[in-house]
């Protein structure tokens, strides 16, 4: 149970603590220097709640709680709430307070600027011994643009885009995952509660988190360790005919194009075929992938006669060190079913198939 009250560790490198210091600093300073000359003499000319706000625009620019809109509606309305509030309760600071502070939260809520320091501002103006609203526009509202302005280029320089946008941002990029951006807000939905996590840097955090479960079931297997080797290949010129009959032979859905290096130049799938097979109705389907291996014996025309024409050139390969946790979303999230394997001089020397990868799975899940 005293667990839940300990603090639980930060994994922040100290370079990035070092930047949070330092951008800190530069921030406050900015933001006092320019209000402190813009206000010519009007005290207060900074007030503490910008501190706080610091504290989330340079230690946690990716934060909803952070962002610009975030900073200057929250302080700015919170400020507004908080002198309404003391101005018609002079008289009963306690109950001023309270409800300055609750209005305030409801009031960011409504207009989905929640902001911490929010809080501290409804508070801080219901304390003052004068409230008035001269101070939402100065210095609440200079103040907390201030900040974000030094906010934008301080964690720009430094590589932490602000405001934060993440990489998975759209619910197309998602489509490599096994869960959409539809499917993290209707879980986000379920949950009823405010996470202080981007949605879409929480889909990150779960591919991430998946990528370092396959890496401790997997441990340091590579794929040289499971591919299949010597594995059958034609070459460009190679025809129809010859590839199809291996793939028949050997009950093989894909067949790597190689050169006379045995370099990779593409891969031909059972897809392939079908994809030029669209003959007339009335054939059956095996009719139509024998029409198209089959020489057609002229000299021109244009029905395929070789590999080449019907390839897909853009191939997928993978080197032969490459750990097999690294690969597995290639199998079950973009849907490769056969991954050529180069060596250093990027020359065929095996293949990654489904069937390799849940073999490798099986015996990873019984050592575990």
């Amino acid at each position: 149970m005293m667990r839940r009250f300990w603090p639980t560790p930060l994994t922040v490198s100290n370079q990035e603590k070092l930047r949070m210091l330092v951008g800190t600093a530069l921030g406050i300073l900015f933001v006092g220097v320019l209000s402190r000359y813009l206000g010519k003499g009007i005290d207060p000319w900074l007030v503490a709640p910008i501190g706080a706000s610091a504290v989330l625009v340079f230690g946690v620019p990716s934060s909803p709680l952070a962002q610009p809109w975030a900073v200057v509606g929250g302080n700015t309305l919170s400020a507004l709430i908080g002198t309404a509030i003391a101005l018609v309760l002079p008289d009963n600071l306690a109950m001023a307070a309270a409800l300055a502070v609750a209005l305030a939260i409801a009031v960011m809520l409504w207009a989905r600027c929640l902001h911490p320091p929010g809080g501290a501002a409804a508070l801080l103006v219901v304390l003052a011994h004068k409230p008035s609203f001269d101070i939402v526009l100065f210095p609440f509202l200079l103040n907390s643009v201030l900040l974000v302005v030094a906010g934008l280029v301080y964690n720009n320089l430094t590589a932490r885009p602000y405001p934060h946008h993440s990489k998975t941002d759209r619910d197309d990029a998602h489509a490599n995952n096994r869960f959409t951006q539809s499917d993290l807000n209707a879980a986000l939905e379920h949950y009823q509660q405010i996470i202080d996590v981007d949605p879409a840097d929480l889909a990150q955090l779960l591919q991430y988190a998946e990528s370092a479960a396959y890496q401790r079931t997997l441990g340091d297997l590579r794929c040289e360790e499971v591919m299949s080797r010597s594995p059958h290949a034609v070459e460009f010129g190679s025809s129809l005919s010859e590839a199809w009959g291996l793939m028949r032979r050997h009950h093989i859905k894909a067949l790597p194009v190689v050169d006379r290096a045995r370099r990779v130049v593409g891969i031909i799938t059972m897809a392939d075929f079908l994809k030029h097979a669209q003959i007339d109705d009335y054939m059956s389907l095996s009719e139509r992938i024998k029409h198209v291996w089959k020489p057609s014996g002229l000299s021109h025309g244009d029905k395929p006669e070789v590999v080449g024409q019907v390839m897909t050139r853009r191939v997928r390969v993978a080197s032969a060190q490459s750990y097999l946790a690294e690969l597995l979303p290639l199998f079950s999230q973009t849907g490769h079913h056969h991954l050529p394997v180069i060596d250093s001089e990027n020359r065929l020397i095996g293949i990654l198939t489904q069937t390799d990868v849940v073999s490798a799975l099986a015996k990873a899940v019984r050592h575990v």
